[in-house]
């Protein structure tokens, strides 16, 4: 599984910006897919998790309540909606893919990786 992740920008502190995460090479329909970000200086830390139906998510307590994760199976397609977001949330971010199908919270889990997007808060 390949997966490409984008939608990163320069968005001002209190505004929103959704993250798309697809898969190509062959469908992650049946895998746990995961955000995580890495911001400068600092260890890459998990965002949020999806099972492979989307019938259970998980989010880093940070982003709860701001953040939603979900994901369209038809379009191969995960996504991170960030609401309200904060000058903390500037990082790299990625997606990746679990050989299980249920949401992940450690980056050990998750057996494909894509390349990042940045997403920069301004204040």
């Amino acid at each position: 599984v390949q997966l490409q992740a984008s939608g990163g920008g320069l968005v001002q502190a209190g505004g929103s910006l959704s993250l798309s995460c697809a898969a190509s090479r062959r469908t992650f329909s049946n895998n746990g897919v995961g955000w995580f970000r890495q911001a400068p200086g600092k260890e890459r830390e998990f965002v949020a998790a999806i099972s492979w139906n989307g019938g259970f998510t998980s989010y880093t307590d940070s982003v709860k309540g701001r953040f939603t994760i979900s994901r369209d199976n038809a379009k191969n397609a995960v996504y991170l909606q960030m609401n309200r977001i904060e000058t903390e949330d500037t990082a790299v971010y990625y997606c990746a893919a679990a050989l299980v199908f249920v949401p992940l919270r450690v980056a050990s889990g998750y057996r494909y990786w894509g390349w990042g997007t940045l997403v920069t808060v301004s204040s």
